[in-house]
């Protein structure tokens, strides 16, 4: 017996839909990510964005204090970018990139070699995040092989990375726990010890000798076996916001170095000011061989990623067959769109106003984090830049727990969009939130941890 089908819901017409088709619609035809639908409450139907806000079909307004999944640079509809994509439109909005070549994908190639550390300045664009380390991973592979070291197939990771959702970023990925259904399927990644820190930490240079002794040991017994390191600089998002220190990395590409390993920067999450500098790297003082790059790249207005290197490595890809290109692309490769937006948001961050609010930021978070330094339902306290982070005193682990939901329901009743990762809860907002929704944002972190860590105490 099959189950009777769903009862038809109206097409949608030129007429605005109301708040409660619009959900019906939903929850008839879409699949949301990171979501398990048959416990979810109904999706937020979001009508419009300014600035730092969310405005919901219903008139609510809701502060976004994540950047809507870490894209959202200069805040929501910023006009420089929505004029920017409009005038590209008018004159080109796509064309196939093998044969092809157009004034906004150059211009933004040279913009990012030349604001990103000495030597990396060979550009290949692809469409977001996952790709770009899947591009990253191939690179790393395929220059090995034509260099005539074809033992060079080993990778290494950091526990709790997160690299994306496709096959080859799940894999370097794996360490995060996310993939548990495509085990079998992913390639081998050794993993090494992360040497989080958070404010007060006395254990950490224990930490960082441990990580480094078994690097240590790895290369000496594989090193030459090994392609590429793949690691978030400084900040592991999806794991839990976790930090480590600047001068662990550069003890950690000395060894690289040494081994000829390559190193790749996933900096998805971390590039584009987010940790103060305008990049992870620059922050810590190191340079890799490939860094990954999207999320804030178009300012959060399209997706687009990039993957840069060292024009050596590009250099081991020429020759007189085919065999030897990198054979990878997208069908929007370098969209004419997807560029002007980034063009545009490269200027904003540039613009003389944009450092120093950065800076505004992450001095805001770190009053608020020394004050939560002794609150008795929270512990790690840690800031980077435009990043911060804190523990709530539970036993519970996981992105699973039973406590995650209470806290985004919490948090959303309040007027905030802050979605905690396990029992971690952070804050990176767009670079134009102002200090009072900061303040409302750990005011608010305060009460939930009082009202939902006490017993016998149920938020309003």
């Amino acid at each position: 017996m099959t189950d009777t089908p769903p009862s038809p819901l109206p097409l949608p017409s030129a007429e605005p839909l109301s708040t409660e088709a619009l959900v019906a619609l939903d929850r008839r035809h879409l699949w949301h990510p990171f979501t398990q639908a048959q416990t979810a409450p109904p999706p937020l139907p979001v009508a419009s964005g300014r600035g730092a806000s969310l405005f919901l079909t219903d008139g609510r307004e809701i502060i976004d204090l994540i950047s809507s999944w870490w894209v959202t640079l200069h805040g929501h509809a910023e006009p420089t970018i929505a004029r920017a994509i409009a005038e590209q439109a008018g004159r080109l909005e796509q064309v196939i990139f093998a044969d092809f070549t157009h004034a906004p994908a150059t211009q933004l190639a040279a913009r990012l070699a030349a604001v990103l550390p000495e030597g990396l300045d060979r550009v290949f664009f692809s469409d977001d995040g996952s790709t770009s380390v899947e591009v990253a991973l191939k690179i790393a592979y395929q220059y090995w092989r034509n260099r005539g070291q074809i033992h060079r197939t080993r990778f290494l990771a950091f526990e709790g990375g997160y690299h994306g959702d496709t096959f080859g970023a799940m894999a370097a990925g794996q360490g995060s726990g996310f993939y548990h259904p495509f085990h079998d399927l992913l390639f081998p990644v050794t993993l090494l010890p992360f040497p989080t820190t958070w404010l007060g930490d006395d254990q950490v240079a224990a930490k960082e000798a441990a990580s480094l002794d078994m690097l240590d040991r790895w290369l000496e017994h594989h090193g030459e076996d090994t392609a590429a390191l793949i690691m978030e600089p400084l900040v592991q998002g999806a794991g839990g916001m976790r930090m480590c220190r600047p001068s662990f990395l550069q003890d950690l590409v000395l060894r690289l170095r040494r081994a000829g390993v390559l190193l790749i920067f996933d900096e998805v999450m971390t590039g584009f000011g987010r940790t103060g500098e305008l990049f992870a790297c620059q922050r810590a003082g190191v340079t890799p061989d490939l860094i990954c790059l999207s999320k804030g790249l178009t300012g959060g207005f399209l997706p687009l990623s990039a993957t840069v290197c060292r024009d050596e490595l590009y250099q081991a890809f020429l020759g007189g067959g085919f065999d030897r290109a990198f054979a990878h692309g997208h069908s929007f490769t370098a969209n004419p769109l997807g560029c002007a937006a980034a063009l545009a948001s490269l200027d904003l961050l540039e613009a003389p106003e944009t450092a120093p609010r950065i800076k505004a930021i992450e001095r805001r978070h770190r009053a608020w984090i020394q004050s939560l330094h002794d609150h008795p339902s929270l512990r790690r306290p840690r800031v980077l830049g435009t990043i911060a982070a804190v523990d709530l005193d539970t036993e519970e682990v996981g992105y699973s727990a039973a406590i995650v939901p209470r806290l985004k329901a919490f948090f959303l009743d309040r007027g905030l969009l802050i979605r905690p990762l396990g029992p971690t809860i952070y804050l990176l907002p767009p670079l134009c939130i102002t200090d009072e929704q900061l303040d409302l944002a750990y005011r608010t972190i305060e009460e939930a941890a009082e009202a939902l860590l006490t017993p016998d105490v149920t938020p309003e």
